[in-house]
């Protein structure tokens, strides 16, 4: 259900295909975010799936501020059939921390 920090980023490095969920709120996103990412916020997820249907198949992971909310959402997702839907553990708080310390934290 969850993927750390370390694991997303070198997916990223690698160039790897997976879609990568940003389900904070808008305010949140423009404050701090990490390039790459898709921003569908939390309570938008089931009324914007459609937009997510083509990568049903495909890897998505999402992530929040602390990993509650992505966690919720994979929960969700993967009652819709996202098999391969996984939540970043510890969100961008951990990711500030651990890969990239000049974003800035809240």
């Amino acid at each position: 259900m969850e993927v750390d920090c370390k694991t997303v980023k070198a997916k990223l490095d690698a160039g790897e295909d997976f879609v990568f969920i940003d389900c904070r709120e808008q305010n949140e996103y423009d404050l701090v975010r990490i390039e790459g990412t898709i921003l569908i916020p939390m309570g938008e997820i089931p009324e914007r799936i459609s937009e997510l249907q083509q990568h049903k198949d495909s890897e998505v992971i999402v992530h929040c501020h602390h990993g509650g909310r992505s966690l919720s959402v994979v929960n969700w997702l993967k009652s819709q059939g996202f098999q391969s839907a996984l939540s970043m553990a510890g969100g961008i708080d951990v990711w500030a921390q651990q890969i990239a310390p000049t974003l800035p934290r809240y």
